[in-house]
This record gives structure tokens, sequence and C-alpha cells, in this order.
């Protein structure tokens, strides 16, 4: 068994000063992943989908957009309430 060389990842993005930065936007991957999917799994149009949520098609691709990690709790929760789901954030 090979021992690792080196710092971990996370030690690596702490050494970068950048952890807070590379969490929110992973956390803000997992959330656009998870909505897309039970979108997928309930069959759900994106256009459907803004209906339920009663917003616009193009506030729906923001969500989505893994990139963009400007979305207000509401809008996550509007989401996830869309496709019978509901969001759960806490601290640890």
């Amino acid at each position: 068994m090979h021992q690792p060389i080196g710092s971990t990842f996370d030690s690596f993005l702490e050494e970068e000063d950048i952890a807070p930065e590379a969490r929110a936007h992973a956390i803000k991957r997992v959330l656009a992943w998870q909505i897309e999917e039970a979108m997928r799994a309930e069959g759900l149009s994106k256009s459907a989908m803004a209906r339920r949520m009663k917003t616009s098609r193009a506030q729906l691709d923001r969500l989505l957009d893994p990139g963009n990690d400007k979305v207000q709790l509401d809008t996550l929760q509007r989401a996830a309430a869309a496709v019978g789901r509901r969001l759960t954030i806490e601290l640890s």
C-alpha cells in the first residue's frame, strides 16, 4: 500500500484560501443536480417545473446553472416543493 505524498485536497484549498468558495460552489452544483434528477424522475420539463414554482423559465435556468451560486433560499424551497421534496439545511 502506497502512502500519499503531500497534503490533502482540503488542506490545499485552505492553503490557497479558497475553501469557503469551493465548498459553496460544490453545494450549489449538488443542489442543481438533485433538482434536475428529481425533475427527470417526475418527467418534468423546464417549462412545467417553472410553472409549478410560479416563476419564469429564465429563473429556473439560473437555479439549475451550477456556476451561478447566487440563489436565494426561498427559490430552493419552491424548487424542492415543486418536486415533492423538502429543503433541509444544517450547520455542522
